[in-house]
């Protein structure tokens, strides 16, 4: 969706897709919009509870029935399972994606981490094109005027056709760039604390095998899960860089995610997207 700033500004319906890597400060953004006047989508959480909400929990019946206690407690329908994903908490839905490497350090094997992705994969592509439907439903059922579009930050890994196009089509693309400083804070962050990721095919089998030959690991079982996170993360970052700058200088606009921090109210990020607009016409 394209504007001038003076058009967005005027504009009674705001509808924002926010784009970028996750923890540059997409969901800090939507949370800090009025709830009482704007409808947060979070892809994440259309994905855990619509897309994947039955493997998620098959996965933790997987993981429950290898404990005697439980296993009998279910067989028998004593007890149910259910996941309590959030908006913020989105723990089941990482979980379920996992990490590739050794299985009793928690990995996955490289068959069963691909299907996974896939999986993933495509509920990510379902809940970017729900997006014209819910804000349709969040104006005509709860009376949600605006709308922002907290997506995942592996949208820019989908290479699914139609899918920025309708997102650019229905809401503008804003992209939140990370400065060298931040980039150099998620790095170390992911260092810290390794969390399942979304790979494209082609970069990780190409990675894995750069990994393997790097490390001298003979057999992917023998990786160690959170190992290979942590290597894989900076080369993953750099790798959707470039990606988020072509979608946004084709379909949106890019603002400096260091200054969203520096809002204090909604006009403050309202004037930041009528500045990006205007950079960039």
């Amino acid at each position: 969706m394209r504007m001038s700033p003076r058009e967005f500004l005027d504009c009674p319906s705001k509808r924002i897709t926010l784009l970028g890597m996750s923890g540059v400060g997409k969901t800090t953004v939507a949370n800090w919009l009025p709830r009482e006047t704007w409808f947060h989508y979070s892809g994440d959480y259309r994905i855990g509870t619509k897309y994947l909400e039955e493997p998620i929990l098959d996965n933790i019946k997987r993981q429950a029935m290898d404990v005697p206690f439980l296993k009998d407690l279910l067989r028998s329908d004593s007890i149910y399972i259910c996941s309590n994903i959030s908006v913020d908490n989105l723990v089941p839905v990482s979980t379920f994606l996992g990490k590739v490497g050794n299985q009793r350090m928690g990995g996955l094997t490289l068959k069963e981490f691909k299907r996974r992705q896939a999986l993933h994969r495509q509920a990510e592509i379902s809940a970017m094109l729900d997006v014209p439907e819910f804000i349709e439903k969040a104006d005509n059922i709860y009376g949600y005027k605006n709308f922002v579009n907290d997506a995942g930050g592996s949208l820019c890994e989908l290479d699914s056709s139609g899918v920025i196009e309708t997102l650019a089509e229905h809401t503008i693309i804003l992209y939140l760039k990370a400065s060298k400083g931040l980039e150099n804070t998620l790095i170390k962050r992911a260092r810290e604390n390794p969390k399942p990721l979304y790979y494209r095919e082609s970069f990780l089998s190409e990675n894995l095998e750069a990994f393997i030959t790097e490390t001298g690991v003979m057999d992917i079982e023998n990786i160690q899960p959170d190992e290979f996170v942590t290597w894989m993360f900076p080369r993953l970052f750099l790798s959707r860089l470039p990606r988020y700058e072509a979608i946004a200088n084709r379909y949106g606009y890019t603002i400096d995610a260091e200054k969203i921090y520096k809002i204090r109210s909604e006009q403050d990020f309202l004037d930041l997207v009528a500045k990006a607009i205007s950079a960039q016409t």
